[in-house]
């Protein structure tokens, strides 16, 4: 992910690479030799030499508190790739420091800015399903489809690894964007299938005060996906929406032709709803994160981005809740 947003934000017009912190002396050989940034070994180091404006942290999540209790100190504002961190407390403490001193604080969860769930939300917020019963959000990969001999970061929750915190971070934090965080979580499980010390399916059910109920099932030892996908599923009064990366099918009980809608079923691509933009590397979103993050520090008075620390601790807390429900349950069944 680091090379991915290098590419990125080194093609916008606002911005200069000016150094990279980087622990291997293989990939920082490499990048002396390719880029005209600044190599240094660890980002004390690169915060005590360079004068910066902002950074994009692309480390193991396990190390980002530190790392961006240094960017604070220094007033540095702040990308970082999800799920940002491991602790709720630790990005409740984060979120307050760097929104208490206007720096611009963002997570990588990249749905956001994908336009089909753009679509979505913007559907949902016009009420065009009524009043919202049930939904469905699914994420599947074929990430972790054999038995590993060595111990990757992966293969430890410590370092951010398990399906929950490396896949289904991305399903929870679309359900919090779309329909908010859930008021209770309940009947989680986590599910062995290759690895060892942590999960490779995650399930839970998520409740709201509103009468309305999710399902959340993520699974990265699918052999049948070739690429991660996104999967959505929304139920109201009025029609249901079916929603992954690149399309939708809309089913309404009622003509809408304000948005050109008949009743019945109507379908969109992500070419029918997409903004483009002018560099593309993995999809659309990824450029429009790293996009509107510079022109949230450009921005004189509102800085809050579309997914800011706050933001990401709220999914942290979800999934906080889905271990310590799923343990319960474990514990149970024995």
């Amino acid at each position: 992910m680091g090379i991915t947003h290098y590419a990125i934000i080194n093609s916008h017009p606002d911005v200069e690479v000016t150094a990279v912190a980087e622990p291997s002396s293989v990939m920082r050989l490499f990048l002396d030799k390719s880029v005209k940034a600044a190599t240094y070994k660890d980002a004390e180091t690169m915060f005590d030499k360079q004068a910066l404006d902002a950074i994009l942290l692309c480390t193991p999540p396990a190390l980002n508190h530190g790392i961006l209790t240094a960017a604070h100190r220094k007033g540095l504002h702040a990308f970082v790739e999800k799920p940002f961190l491991l602790s709720v407390r630790e990005g409740e403490e984060l979120a307050a420091l760097f929104d208490g001193s206007r720096l611009v604080n963002q997570v990588g969860y990249v749905n956001r800015f994908n336009d089909v769930f753009v679509a979505v939300k913007r559907y949902l917020q016009a009420g065009l399903l009524g009043e919202i019963l049930r939904f469905r959000s699914e994420m599947y990969s074929s990430t972790v489809v054999r038995e590993e001999a060595g111990e990757g970061w992966r293969s430890s929750h410590a370092n951010g690894g398990g399906a929950t915190y490396e896949m289904a971070s991305h399903a929870i934090d679309l359900i919090n964007f779309l329909f908010g965080p859930p008021d209770k979580v309940a009947g989680s499980r986590l599910t062995h299938v290759f690895s060892k010390n942590v999960e490779d399916v995650v399930s839970s059910t998520f409740a709201y005060k509103s009468g309305c109920t999710g399902a959340l099932y993520v699974n990265w030892s699918d052999a049948s996906f070739r690429k991660p996908t996104n999967k959505l599923e929304v139920f109201g009064r009025r029609g249901k929406i079916l929603a992954d990366q690149h399309g939708l099918k809309l089913f309404l009980d009622h003509d809408d032709p304000e948005r050109g809608f008949k009743r019945g079923w109507n379908t969109l691509y992500i070419t029918d709803v997409f903004n483009s933009v002018p560099f593309y590397v993995r999809g659309v979103e990824f450029t429009a994160q790293l996009y509107h993050f510079i022109e949230k520090i450009k921005a004189a008075e509102d800085r809050r981005t579309m997914c800011s620390f706050a933001d990401a601790t709220a999914t942290l807390a979800v999934i906080d809740e889905i271990f310590r429900d799923a343990a319960v349950i474990e514990k149970e069944m024995v």
